[in-house]
């Protein structure tokens, strides 16, 4: 089971995906407003998770190596499955927004 410590990193990296203050300067600025969009920040979520994978996979092979302890592992792919549920969560989020948006009539 993942650790608090590893859900609140992760949803702290998600985090600005749900700015609230951010969506405002993007949505009320315009395109030149020079905030962030959305598609920036779900790459950068994208790169988290990749890099937090990697991260996994090093601890795993050092592992095997005998040059790491169990516990770095186990926390390493815990931060890995929590990073992966809050962006599959960010998806069915979106997936859900288009559905609504689609149903609506013209």
């Amino acid at each position: 089971m993942p650790s608090p410590i590893a859900a609140a990193n992760a949803y702290a990296s998600l985090a600005k995906i749900g700015d609230a203050s951010a969506l405002t300067k993007s949505i009320g600025g315009g395109a030149g407003s020079g905030g962030p969009n959305f598609g920036a920040l779900l790459k950068d979520a994208i790169g988290t998770l990749g890099q937090t994978a990697r991260n996994a996979d090093t601890q795993t092979q050092a592992m095997a190596a005998g040059k790491s302890n169990i516990v770095d592992v186990v926390t390493a792919v815990a931060e890995t499955e929590v990073a992966i549920d809050a962006l599959v969560s960010v998806r069915d989020r979106v997936i859900n927004a288009y559905e609504e948006i689609m149903k609506m009539p013209i």
